[in-house]
């Protein structure tokens, strides 16, 4: 793209961008980010493009999954391989059922920062800016708390950085070996109705490793069956800090966005004519872009051909957040406008933001139930227009929390407070993710898709 550069976006109008009461710290941190070496590589990235080439062919499946937002104080190993467990688990259940790869991408090791729908938010009495993500400020409900500080910016690198370390440790070294399968079940999992269906699956399983063993398949070195990957991804958001980790590729001459593998487009942010769209145009990662339900099919294609101008299957992933109540007459005119344009694009379902509600605790939560009907439509909406669906996108912990009611263990409203730890917005537990695995599952055979 020759009318395009890393700055090229400092000409546009950019949303979502914290107000930096210093320049110049801003300044030095950026530098100094950019100074350390990439978080990924364009290879990984390229490796990832071809994957989702699989999704958008109908040939794979996209598992999308993890923190709300990342905490610099809620950081430690142990939480990192509990998320990892869990996304092991539905991709696990996902991949018997489905019959096909699940590429596995992890909302993790840069999830840090979030828009906001208002520049300030009300606490008992008093009114503070808004909490941005730690990347920016602290939650903390004080005006000095609420300054957004750019050193904060280098504790995001580097906390992503040892987060990235471990990953490719645990799915490389021995923990993601499928003949563990029983291994990855928690004790809150494997109390559970959902956990003992896992159970059953993972004897399954082993039976059928055992079957090809016999068979005389080389198990031991099918090197598939003993690691996995898994890819990273965040919200482009603070578009200061990616130009910052925005290398060119020494192969190709292209340029990546070096701090993650897949990068997205929020709903604030998918101005046509806006910088993180100017941004993300010219980057060679795979893109994502949430998808809202004042979405037209014009405004759709549009952006297909503003991120994916050469029609390069896998490049872009539209990821759809309509509510239950919208998503399948929403969706629909979407994906005939797309496919009768011939753009081979990824679909994948967020059924979380469309369906955050304000409970009578006052605490913001989702229904699971109205998370399952939304994945509900969406799957109607593909086999009514004979497409793909490609994929879930969903805000999940490792972490035994009640922040979304419903689900196996029934959450009520009254629960919430029992365990409620989320720094933004609320998540599946461990169990409710793995319902969720299974009921994806169930919602496929219905459909006849598998």
């Amino acid at each position: 793209m020759k009318d395009w550069s890393p700055t090229s976006w400092h000409g546009v109008r950019a949303e979502q961008q914290p107000d930096w009461p210093d320049p110049a710290a801003l300044d030095r941190a950026l530098k100094q980010v950019g100074s350390y070496p990439p978080l990924i590589f364009a290879g990984e990235a390229r490796s990832l493009r071809a994957m989702l080439a699989q999704v958008a062919a109908g040939n794979a499946f996209l598992l999308q999954a993890g923190d709300c937002a990342e905490s610099f104080e809620d950081f430690s190993a142990v939480s990192i391989r509990e998320k990892l467990r869990v996304i092991l688990q539905m991709a696990v259940v996902l991949t018997y059922s489905l019959g096909v790869p699940v590429v596995k991408v992890g909302r993790i090791a840069g999830q840090f920062a979030k828009p906001r729908s208002n520049p300030f938010e009300r606490i008992g009495d008093v009114e503070l800016p808004s909490f941005r993500g730690h990347i920016v400020n602290a939650p903390t409900p004080t005006e000095a708390a609420r300054i957004p500080d750019p050193e904060r910016l280098v504790q995001a690198y580097h906390q992503a950085a040892s987060t990235l370390n471990l990953l490719r440790a645990f799915t490389k070294g021995g923990f993601a070996d499928l003949g563990r399968v029983h291994a990855w079940t928690q004790e809150f999992v494997a109390s559970s109705p959902e956990g003992r269906r896992y159970e059953n699956l993972a004897v399954e399983i082993e039976r059928a490793l055992r079957f090809m063993r016999a068979c005389g398949v080389d198990i031991e070195g099918t090197h598939n069956l003993h690691e996995v990957d898994v890819y990273t991804s965040h919200e482009a958001l603070l578009l200061g800090f990616e130009e910052a980790l925005t290398r060119q590729d020494t192969l190709t001459g292209g340029w990546y966005d070096c701090s993650a593998h897949m990068l997205w487009i929020g709903e604030r942010t998918r101005q046509l004519d806006g910088a993180h769209v100017e941004f993300l145009r010219g980057v060679g990662n795979p893109i994502g872009c949430k998808i809202g339900p004042s979405m037209q099919g014009g405004d759709v294609l549009a952006l297909c051909e503003a991120l994916n101008p050469a029609r390069e299957p896998g490049r872009l992933t539209l990821i759809t957040r309509m509510g239950a109540e919208q998503i399948e007459g929403g969706l629909r005119p979407l994906l005939a406008a797309v496919r009768d344009a011939g753009h081979p694009v990824v679909w994948a379902c967020d059924p979380m933001h469309g369906n955050t509600t304000t409970s009578v605790s006052g605490r913001k939560t989702r229904d699971f139930d109205a998370i399952c009907a939304e994945i509900d439509g969406f799957v109607r909406a593909h086999h009514a227009e004979g497409t793909w669906p490609g994929g879930i996108h969903v805000e999940l912990t490792g972490d035994d929390v009640t922040e979304c009611t419903g689900g196996a263990d029934r959450i009520l409203d009254s629960q919430l407070d029992d365990r409620y730890e989320t720094v933004c917005d609320p998540r599946l537990n461990g169990r409710q993710s793995l319902d969720l695995a299974f009921h994806v599952a169930e919602v496929f055979r219905r459909s006849g898709l598998v």
